[in-house]
């Protein structure tokens, strides 16, 4: 970055940029935590000479134990997009009513989540249910490792509860899937042909107000050869709309070229073709009792309104140890089948 010439190439510089900011982001936790373990050992060598320095001993190993656990999930965010912003799509699935209540009840839940760690969020597009909650729903997350963080939130989520919307009071059980994606820019793996891609306006609709409602500012693109669909109504500039929509077919269309190439790693609701019973990564119980349980990890915890208002961490960071572990036995698995004997 410091070298002559730099800024003549824009884009370039800015790729080189965005390189830049994981491996800061590995870096310099990795300096801040050699420096710690080195004034650790200092006080250790203190202690054992003056026995009075223990309680500051104990409370210094408990801050550089933070600090490893932290810098291990980090280093864990190694994947060629972790370091995006992300797109989560949410979609109700079987449940009538209930199961778009559920999916609205989601879309506050990462909201939450995202405003609890600093990111910025922006509703891409919604679609509203008559009846009560939504369709299905999109949010823009933007910041650092935000896609990293969420990854492992795509799939099935199944709600039991008692339905607010039942007259008898019944137990219900709903379904709704959420889609993960990165925010990318051009970039060589994914090319788009403009030929390919059927351009749709439409009114907007919702509760924009009356040029929402008359003008076609609302954007839909569909790429032919995958039957991709990336959709965007927040803005009332079509043009604006029409560009977001971009990036997340974008985003979509990478997200298919990385489900192919790795297909060890679970697959995506969209590929399983159903958004019902069976299919679920999370179970969150309110009746007859609390419990929210992650089918892959098996983290839970009877802490549902926690979960609901955004305290996901615990759930993510399973997902992260589970899929990194994962990773380390598949290669070394293939050593082993080909190694050859001394």
């Amino acid at each position: 970055m410091s070298a002559p010439g730099f800024w003549d190439n824009p884009e370039k510089a800015q790729r080189t940029i965005a390189e830049l900011k994981p491996l800061n982001a590995l870096l310099k936790p990795y300096e801040e935590l050699e420096r710690s373990l080195a004034d650790l050992q200092a006080l250790v060598d203190l202690t054992r000479e003056d026995p009075s320095l223990e309680g500051e001993l104990q409370r210094e190993v408990h801050r550089v134990g933070r600090l490893m656990n932290e810098f291990q999930l980090q280093a864990m965010l190694r994947g060629k997009f972790d370091a995006c912003s992300a797109y989560v799509r949410i979609q109700a699935g079987a449940g009538g009513t209930d199961a778009c209540d559920w999916a609205q009840m989601l879309l506050r839940m990462y909201k939450r989540w995202a405003e609890r760690h600093s990111y910025e969020v922006q509703l891409v597009d919604e679609v509203a249910n008559e009846e009560g909650g939504i369709r299905n729903a999109t949010l823009f997350i933007e910041g650092d490792y935000a896609y990293g963080w969420l990854q492992g939130e795509t799939g099935v989520h199944r709600l039991v509860r008692i339905s607010p919307f039942d007259a008898e009071a019944k137990r219900h059980t709903s379904f709704a899937a959420v889609d993960v994606m990165p925010e990318i820019e051009e970039t060589p793996e994914i090319t788009i042909r403009r030929d390919e891609v059927e351009r749709q306006t439409f009114c907007a609709g919702g509760p924009g107000g009356q040029h929402q409602n008359k003008t076609q500012s609302g954007v839909r693109l569909i790429h032919i050869p995958t039957g991709i669909v990336a959709e965007c109504r927040s803005e009332r500039s079509q043009h604006r709309n029409e560009e977001m929509a971009w990036k997340i077919l974008r985003a979509k269309l990478l997200r298919l070229e990385e489900q192919k190439r790795r297909a060890e790693i679970e697959k995506k609701y969209d590929e399983k073709g159903e958004v019902a019973w069976g299919y679920q990564i999370r179970n969150y119980i309110l009746h007859p009792y609390t419990l929210v349980k992650d089918v892959r990890t098996g983290v839970q915890t009877a802490q549902v309104q926690r979960v609901l208002d955004g305290e996901l961490d615990e759930f993510l960071e399973a997902y992260l140890r589970q899929k990194t572990e994962k990773e380390h036995r598949k290669p070394a698995s293939e050593s082993a089948a080909t190694a050859v004997p001394a």
